[in-house]
């Protein structure tokens, strides 16, 4: 495929400095950038069986064509597939293939296989070369970004995983052409987040372009992926370990991550993301900070955004529970990043009392 234009972004990350490409018809080009260290003659590709179908055959001839023995491992959909028990069985299929510490491991696909393959990257051979290939909105504008891998344990979302960087990102947006409708609204939650959290200007974007970015008009679309990015790369280069700026990416992830626990989760990242936003905001709101104006601007760009905007009948005490176990806690005391206004967040201890207090105001049994 003809490469029509491309975009870079210089991620200066301490441990490691990487470049994320997006544009159109980056798969076609992967082999040659990849032929530029010397030191690789074998890849591995982790993906998904239709993924696989879509571009990771093309993607194998590709590599292949420029020298490379290829191994693509396949991985069932579905977030229950990342589990230290799929991991284990991956490194026995890279046993089996011989792979090498040069040996680089393509995750091809969206945040399951992002952060699956990244996490088996990080722990094979004590780290293997990982480069990120993401093909959704949601992990091109965020899960393929800033090193962060992790495997799911005992319901709770990414309870085992470690900061490792990729070597290259390449997104190529052509892929987001055939997503389902669902998974790119799916995306458009992290992007809105980016909106919140920073970019008061890409917010009013979304607010303006929403129906042609869910029509991926070309130009749009490349611009919403590169600003995301962009906002990305930049905080992640300020706090590489997440120990300070770096949890305002977790805006809407606190109540979010919780309520994909407790659905099993069948309620998908973005959705419940979504939902979070909503929660934090409330929470904002009810604290007298966050205006209720700007409320309305956040609920109707969300539901333009083909997302909810209500909380399933879900059992709230489990939901709280569940935040409980949440990675932002500090000394037993939950701790959510809250909106100050659309471009501003901040971070807050909030009581349980008021959590539950929102969640039941904001349920659909109400």
């Amino acid at each position: 495929m003809r490469i029509e234009y491309m975009r870079k972004i210089k991620a200066r990350i301490n441990s490691n400095n990487y470049e994320i490409y997006i544009g159109f018809g980056m798969l076609s080009r992967l082999g040659y950038w990849l032929k530029q260290d010397r030191a690789i003659n074998k890849l591995v590709i982790i993906t998904h069986p239709a993924v696989k179908k879509l571009y990771g055959d093309a993607l194998r001839e590709n590599l292949r064509s420029e020298g490379f023995k290829v191994a693509v491992l396949l991985v069932p959909e579905g977030e229950q597939q990342k589990s230290l028990e799929t991991a284990v069985g991956l490194y026995s299929e890279l046993a089996n293939f011989s792979a090498e510490r040069t040996t680089p491991i393509l995750a091809l696909g969206g945040g399951v296989i992002g952060d699956l393959a990244g996490f088996v990257a990080a722990t094979y051979l004590r780290g293997v070369p990982l480069v990120q290939v993401p093909t959704t909105l949601l992990a091109q504008v965020d899960s393929s970004i800033g090193g962060k891998v992790a495997v799911d344990h005992d319901r709770l979302k990414n309870k085992i995983g470690a900061f490792y960087q990729p070597r290259l990102v390449v997104s190529d947006i052509a892929t987001l052409s055939t997503l389902p409708a669902e998974e790119l609204s799916d995306g458009l939650a992290e992007v809105i987040k980016y909106g919140v959290i920073q970019d008061n200007g890409l917010f009013t974007y979304l607010e303006q372009n929403i129906d042609r970015i869910r029509s991926l008009d070309s130009g749009t679309i490349e611009e919403v992926v590169f600003r995301s990015a962009l906002i990305k790369a930049r905080i992640v280069e300020k706090d590489e370990r997440d120990l300070g700026i770096r949890n305002i990416l977790n805006y809407g992830h606190t109540a979010g991550h919780a309520i994909e626990a407790v659905s099993n989760f069948t309620v998908t990242h973005g959705r419940a993301v979504a939902m979070g936003m909503i929660i934090a905001a409330r929470i904002s709101n009810k604290l007298g900070i966050f205006p209720g104006k700007e409320q309305i601007r956040l609920k109707r760009i969300i539901q333009n955004a083909g997302l909810p905007t209500k909380i399933p009948r879900f059992n709230v005490d489990s939901i709280i529970e569940a935040i409980k176990h949440d990675k932002k806690i500090l000394h037993g005391k939950i701790r959510f990043i809250l909106p100050e206004s659309i471009g501003k967040v901040f971070v807050a201890e909030v009581k349980p009392s008021l959590i539950k207090q929102v969640l039941v105001g904001g349920s659909e049994r109400t």
